[in-house]
C-alpha cells in the first residue's frame, strides 16, 4: 500500500473530518445510535423480496436494532431557551442528571451550562430524538449509548466513576421532525407506458426500458382476477411459469377503483391477464428511486462509448436505492461484493458518502461474528477494503474511530479461520465465491483470497492507528508482511510467470486465472517486471480462461487500464457493453456471454429467467473511464492531494467532473489542450506530450522522455498546450 494514500497533512484531515461529521449543524436532525437505523432499514429492504410470490428471505444472520439509546449533550447558554422534544419510542428527560416529571414535549433549559439527557425505548423500530430549540437542537455532534452502566450507591448519589462507551449520534436527512426515520420511503415519480398490446384477456404493457417500482392500475370494474407477470424482458413477461415476480388479485368492484400494488418490481413489460368481468381502463407507474444527485460526468468524440455511459449510469441509478444493492428484480440484497464496486462507482457519480457508510454499516451488522459476511469469504475482504477506499476518497476519520471495534471483531474471526500454513481455506459455512466461472475451483487455500486478507490487514494496520490502537497497528502490520511474503513463495510461478490459482496440500497446483494476477497489478503488489510478465502471460492470454461477467471485468480491465493499456480497454468496453447495447439492453447484466444466442441470455441458476439485466456491478464503465480516462484519484485522504493524468486511449477527446469532497474537478482534453479546473486540494497533473508542453498559468517539469507534471492549487482553472503521443 503506497505511502502517498496514506500520509496527509493532519490538520487538513482533521478539519475535514470535523466539517463533515462533529461540525453543529444549522437546524436540528433526528438522531439515533449509529448503525442501528441501518440495520433496521436494511432488514425491512431485504426482506421485500419475492419469488413467483413467495416471502425470498436472505440466508444469513439478521441483527437488530438495540432497543433502549441514552442520548446527551452538554450546552452552555446565554439566556433561558424553549426546547421541543420529539421521539420514536417512550423516553424520559433529564437536566444536569435531575429527571423532569411524565414524558415533556417542551422544557425551559435556564441560562447557564447544562447537560441534557434523554433515554429511549422502542423495540419496534429504531429509538430515535429530535430536539428542536434556537441553539439546543440535535445533530450529530450529540453522544449515544445503549448503556450507560451508571448505578447509584445507598445515599442515592450516582456513580462518579463510568465504564460507558460514547459515540456520536447517527443521522442522515431527517430534518423534517414530521419525517421521522420509521416512515423512511424513497421517492416516486408517476410514468406512462409507451405500448400497450392487447390479445384476448392478455394485455402486454411495455415500458420502454427497465425500470423499477410499483404497478398502477386504474379504473378496475368487474368480478374476477388480475394476473400481473413481470419481465426485464417481454419472454419473461409472456411466460406464465417462468416469470419470477407476480402478482395475483382479486375483484369484486362494482363501481371504477384504482389499485397499486402494495410491492415494488424490476420490470420493462408487464403481461397483464385478466379473468370474469373484470376491465381495467389502463396501467401506469409509480417509478420509485433514490434521491441522489450526479455530480460526475463523462462525454468523448466516440458516440458508443457515450452510450455505454448513459446506460452505466442508468444501471448504477436503478441498484443505487436505500443501499447499494446487486440487482433489482433479484436478489434486492445488499452483498458485499456487489457494493464494493458500487462504492467505486459512487466515487466517480454520485459521491454521496452516506450511502456507502449506510451500506457498510448494514452489512457489518453487530457482534458476535458468526459467519463471513453474506457467507462469502471474499465478501468479507471487500468489506475491508470498502473502508480503505472510503477513507481514502472522503478522509472521514470519525466513521473508522467509531466503528473500529467492529472491524477488529470481524478481522479476529478471520485470523481464526486460517489454517496451519496461515492461510485462509475453506471452512464449514464459508462459501469462496470469486465470481461465476465453469469449472472453477474452490479447493485448497486459493491465491486471490490470501491477497483479498492482505489487503485487508493492511487496511487494518490503517485503520488501527487512526483509532489510536498502536499495538493494534504493528501487529497487522506484521501480519500483512508475512502474509505478503507467502503470497509469492507459495503461489508465484517462475515457469509460468504468474501466481498459480491455488495450493492444495501443501503444494501448487498447475492452474492459473486471472483473478489474484489482476489485482496484485493495481494494488502494486508485483514489481514492474512481474506486471509486464503477467499482463503478456495472463492478461492477455487466450489461453487462460476468460472471464464472462461484468464483476470480475471491472478489475481486469481496470488491471489493463493501470498497466496503460487504455486504447485496448476502449475496444474491450466496446465489444463487451456495447455487445449488449447491440442486443437491445437498456441497462447492463449480471453476465454476458457474447456466444449464447437469443433468449439463452436470460438464463442463469438453472431457471429460464433467473439472470439479472439490471445488476450493479455491470455500470463499471463510470470507474474505469472517471479513475483512467479522465484520470482523477486521490492521493491522500479526501483529495487533500491528488493526481489527474487523463488518457485518450484512442479518442479525439472527451471532457468531464469528477466529484470531491469539496467540488469538481473538470477536465477537457483533445489531443492539442486540456483545459483544468481544480477543486479544493492540491493536485498533480500528470501526462506525456511530443512537444514541449506550454502553460501560462504554472510551470511544467520534464520528467524525462515524454513524461511532464505540473503543481495544481486548489480552485484554478488551467490550460495547457501539449501533443498527444499517437
Amino acid at each position: 500500500m503506497k505511502n502517498i494514500a496514506l500520509k496527509v497533512c493532519s490538520l487538513l484531515i482533521v478539519l475535514l473530518s470535523l466539517y463533515q461529521y462533529t461540525l453543529a449543524q444549522s437546524k436540528p436532525t433526528w438522531i439515533w445510535y449509529p448503525g442501528d437505523f441501518e440495520i433496521w432499514l436494511s432488514n425491512q429492504m431485504q426482506n421485500r423480496r419475492t419469488d413467483r410470490g413467495t416471502f425470498f428471505p436472505v440466508f444469513w444472520k439478521f441483527d437488530s436494532h438495540y432497543p433502549l439509546i441514552d442520548f446527551h449533550k452538554d450546552f452552555a447558554l446565554t439566556s433561558p431557551e424553549e426546547v421541543g422534544i420529539y421521539t420514536e419510542g417512550i423516553y424520559n428527560v433529564k437536566v444536569d442528571g435531575q429527571p423532569l416529571e411524565g414524558m415533556p414535549a417542551k422544557i425551559t433549559v435556564p441560562a447557564g451550562k447544562h447537560r441534557i439527557n434523554i433515554k429511549v425505548f422502542n423495540q419496534a423500530s429504531v429509538p430515535a430524538v429530535y430536539v428542536a430549540g434556537e441553539t439546543v437542537f440535535s445533530d450529530a455532534s450529540w453522544l449515544v449509548t445503549y448503556e450507560d452502566k451508571e448505578w447509584i450507591d445507598e445515599s442515592g448519589k450516582t456513580s462518579d466513576i463510568s465504564a460507558t462507551k460514547w459515540l456520536n449520534a447517527g443521522s442522515w436527512n431527517f430534518d423534517d421532525v414530521a419525517n421521522p426515520p420509521s416512515v423512511c420511503k424513497l421517492p416516486v415519480t408517476p410514468l406512462s407506458a409507451v405500448s400497450v398490446a392487447k390479445n384476448n384477456t392478455a394485455t402486454l404493457i411495455d415500458f420502454g426500458k427497465e425500470t423499477f417500482g410499483f404497478i398502477r392500475l386504474h379504473g378496475i370494474k368487474g368480478n374476477g382476477n388480475i394476473t400481473l407477470y413481470y419481465g426485464e424482458s417481454k419472454e419473461e413477461a409472456l411466460s406464465e411459469k417462468g416469470a419470477i415476480t407476480l402478482d395475483r388479485l382479486s375483484f369484486q368492484q362494482g363501481v371504477k377503483k384504482d389499485s397499486i400494488m402494495p410491492l415494488s418490481k424490476a420490470f420493462r413489460y408487464v403481461n397483464m391477464v385478466t379473468d370474469g368481468s373484470i376491465q381495467v381502463d389502463s396501467v401506469s407507474m409509480l417509478y420509485e428511486h433514490a434521491d441522489v444527485k450526479e455530480k460526475g460526468s463523462f462525454r468523448c468524440s466516440d458516440e458508443e462509448v457515450n452510450r455505454i455511459y448513459d446506460v452505466a449510469k442508468y444501471t448504477f441509478h436503478l441498484n443505487t436505492r436505500e443501499f447499494f444493492i446487486d440487482g433489482i428484480k433479484r436478489d434486492r440484497w445488499v452483498w458485499s461484493g456487489d457494493a464494493y464496486q458500487s462504492y467505486l462507482m459512487n466515487y466517480y457519480l454520485f459521491f454521496d458518502s452516506n450511502t456507502v457508510s449506510r451500506t457498510m454499516l448494514a452489512l457489518r451488522g453487530k457482534d458476535p461474528v458468526t459467519s463471513h459476511i453474506n457467507t462469502i469469504m471474499d465478501y468479507t475482504f471487500y468489506w475491508f477494503l470498502g473502508i480503505y477506499d472510503y477513507y481514502l476518497y472522503t478522509g472521514d476519520q470519525t466513521f473508522i474511530r467509531q466503528f473500529y471495534p467492529r472491524m477488529q471483531t470481524m478481522m479476529e474471526y478471520c485470523l481464526g479461520r486460517r489454517n496451519k500454513e496461515g492461510l485462509m481455506g475453506g471452512m464449514p459455512g464459508d462459501w469462496i465465491f470469486i465470481d461465476w466461472a465453469e469449472g472453477l475451483s474452490k479447493k485448497g487455500a486459493v491465491s486471490i483470497e490470501q491477497l483479498l486478507l492482505c489487503r485487508s490487514l493492511e487496511t487494518m494496520a490503517l485503520c488501527a492507528d487512526i483509532a489510536n490502537e498502536k499495538a493494534d497497528a504493528a501487529k497487522y502490520k506484521q501480519y500483512a508482511s508475512e502474509l505478503k511474503k507467502k503470497l509469492f513463495d507459495f503461489y508465484w510461478n517462475e515457469t509460468k510467470q504468474a501466481l498459480v490459482h491455488s495450493r492444495v496440500e501443501g503444494k501448487q497446483t498447475e492452474n492459473v486465472t486471472r483473478y489474484a494476477n489482476m489485482f496484485a497489478i493495481f494494488y502494486d503488489y508485483f514489481n514492474q517486471q512481474q506486471k509486464d510478465a503477467v499482463k503478456k502471460s495472463v492478461l492477455l492470454n487466450d489461453n487462460i480462461q476468460h472471464i464472462t461477467t461484468p464483476y470480475m471485468r471491472f478489475y481486469e480491465l481496470e488491471a489493463l487500464c493501470a498497466m496503460g493499456e487504455q486504447p485496448y480497454v476502449l475496444k474491450e468496453m466496446k465489444d463487451y457493453w456495447g455487445g449488449m447495447l447491440k442486443l437491445g439492453a437498456t441497462s447492463f447484466w449480471e453476465e454476458y456471454n457474447p456466444a449464447k444466442k437469443g433468449a439463452e441470455h436470460y438464463a442463469m441458476y438453472g431457471r429460464e429467467f433467473g439472470k439479472s439485466l439490471c445488476h450493479a456491478w455491470g455500470a463499471s464503465p463510470i470507474y474505469l473511464l472517471g479513475k483512467y480516462y479522465l484520470g482523477v484519484k486521490p492521493t491522500a485522504p479526501g483529495y487533500a492531494t491528488y493526481i489527474i493524468q487523463p488518457v485518450l486511449g484512442g479518442l479525439e477527446w472527451m471532457e468531464g467532473r469528477v466529484p470531491t469532497p469539496k467540488g469538481n474537478i473538470s477536465i477537457r482534453c483533445s489531443t492539442q489542450e486540456m483545459n483544468i479546473t481544480t477543486a479544493e486540494g492540491i493536485g498533480t497533473l500528470r501526462f506525456r506530450s511530443q512537444v514541449k508542453p506550454v502553460c501560462k498559468s504554472a510551470g511544467i517539469e520534464s520528467k524525462g522522455g515524454d513524461w511532464y507534471e505540473m503543481t495544481l492549487q486548489a480552485g484554478k482553472n488551467y490550460v495547457i498546450n501539449y501533443q498527444a503521443l499517437k
